[in-house]
């Protein structure tokens, strides 16, 4: 589920294993100190939490989390904790409420002190990366697309190459980065900071770690607000998740192709056809003649390929905002005269260790197929139903090449527990697509309702605009109202 990988400057060298950190923190006793970040609010806190390695070995090695709180600024109004979920693998909790916490804050009226924390691996909590070679660290790499004409030769390679580095390198840590562990040091936290319930809000992929967490302990969780979800099948989370990419892509597109025909287009001039419906044909039209002959880029060694093009298209899907953005990079593609630039973040590498959390947290939440033909034939099936992705949802990743089985089996969503859950889903979501959402309200039962924002994108609440969902989620929070069936949100 993508998950927005986190950019953290500063590597750790793999010498330096941290298998016996000693946080200044213990699991009852929290230093908390300021830890402004650039652009966030002034008093925000961090503070180090100590958690075992394993906790099925609680007194061996031990790695130290960086959690964060912003205590609320309206003592009076103050009800609780409200546990700040990002999505991921690999999203930072101290980013999100560096960057998300003030608009919290203002929808919430202070209800809430608001806590979060850096899993395993990222920002700054103990990270041991992979020793991954610097082009296997590659986003286009990392995200495993097919080869032109579907071939995955050079996908297998790598995909092999990632997991034995993995096994090679990452030792005991890297095995411990999973939704299991997330779960178990979340709540670590709870008793750390002495909250007899907690209330969650979980976005994408941290949705998974709530549902997860409202599972395994109901009577910690107050009020639980899930926003973008998907499918909890336990035999594939993850798996299942990146599959169903491919239905999001397609039903998301269409709000960009009414975009991009849009006469207003015209003045800026970003119109890319005189309709909606030549939109798509045009995109991959002009991804198949740069799989075919790519472009070259500012950027020396790193030419504009058909699978860039594609990756742009997913990553402009995620929010209106990127809709500019994404014509301007189309209209220059297809402009032999302009001298084309890579997109942000598409020439450099990811750092080792946010690499080695993306894939290690997929390959140790659930069994993989290791059967590479498999992937092929389902590469060459899915290019067929959905072009705009062109296989990638599904093909081989290092997770078929995993040395390790996942140490704890997924969590089964069920409907044993408090009718204490809101699901906010936007209609058409690009990366959690609305039909995994359904399921997960079906597992949910009458634990959950359901606001559905009639909506294109990733993320809805405070984040596109919809007056209904937003609303939905705050009054849910802060008084505890809850709408008493499902709810179709259009304004």
């Amino acid at each position: 589920m993508k998950h927005k990988l986190a950019v953290v400057l500063g590597v750790l060298s793999l010498g330096a294993t941290c298998l016996a950190v000693a946080g200044p923190a213990s699991a009852t006793t929290l230093a908390w100190n300021p830890c402004a970040q650039p652009d966030g609010p002034a008093d925000q806190q961090c503070a180090d939490l100590s958690v075992p390695v394993d906790y099925r070995n609680p007194d061996g090695a031990r790695l130290t989390l960086r959690v964060t709180r912003l205590v609320s600024d309206r003592p009076a109004a103050r009800r609780g904790t409200l546990f700040v979920i990002p999505g991921g693998p690999g999203g930072s909790g101290v980013d999100t409420l560096a960057h998300r916490g003030p608009a919290l804050r203002e929808a919430l009226h202070g209800a809430y002190d608001l806590v979060s924390l850096d899993p395993r691996g990222v920002g700054g909590s103990t990270a041991v990366g992979c020793g991954l070679r610097t082009d296997d660290r590659d986003v286009m790499n990392l995200r495993s697309w097919p080869g032109p004409g579907g071939d995955i030769s050079d996908s297998v390679a790598r995909a092999r190459r990632i997991a034995d580095a993995c096994a090679r390198n990452g030792g005991a840590v890297v095995r411990s980065y999973s939704t299991a562990n997330e779960v178990r040091d979340i709540e670590r936290l709870r008793q750390a900071i002495g909250a007899a319930q907690l209330s969650m809000y979980g976005v994408s992929y941290g949705t998974y770690v709530t549902a997860a967490y409202a599972q395994e302990h109901p009577g910690h969780t107050d009020r639980v607000v899930l926003d973008s979800t998907d499918d909890p099948d336990p035999a594939r989370v993850e798996r299942g998740w990146l599959a169903n990419t491919a239905a999001g892509a397609d039903e998301r597109f269409p709000d960009f192709a009414r975009w991009a025909a849009d006469p207003a287009r015209d003045t800026d001039g970003l119109r890319l056809a005189q309709h909606a419906s030549e939109v798509r044909p045009l995109v991959l039209s002009l991804a198949d003649r740069l799989d075919r002959t790519p472009r070259e880029t500012t950027t020396p060694d790193k030419p504009f390929t058909g699978n860039i093009l594609r990756q742009a298209v997913q990553q402009a899907l995620y929010n209106d905002a990127g809709f500019p953005w994404l014509a301007q990079l189309i209209k220059a593609a297809e402009d032999p005269h302009t001298a084309l630039a890579l997109p942000a973040g598409y020439a450099t590498p990811l750092p080792d260790r946010d690499a080695a959390v993306f894939t290690a947290t997929q390959c140790n939440d659930v069994s993989w197929p290791h059967d590479v033909p498999g992937y092929a034939r389902a590469v060459a099936t899915d290019r067929i139903r959905h072009p705009l992705t062109a296989g990638q949802p599904v093909n081989v990743t290092p997770c078929a090449f995993w040395h390790t089985e996942p140490a704890d089996k997924p969590v089964r969503i069920t409907s044993d527990g408090p009718s204490d859950i809101l699901m906010l889903q936007n209609l058409r979501d690009p990366v959690t697509p609305y039909f995994g959402a359904l399921r997960m309200r079906t597992a949910l039962g009458d634990r959950a309702r359901l606001v559905t924002v009639d909506h294109g994108g990733h993320g809805s609440y405070l984040a596109n605009g919809n007056a209904c969902g937003d609303r939905s989620v705050t009054d849910f929070l802060v008084t505890g109202h809850r709408p008493s069936a499902d709810l179709r949100c259009t304004a």
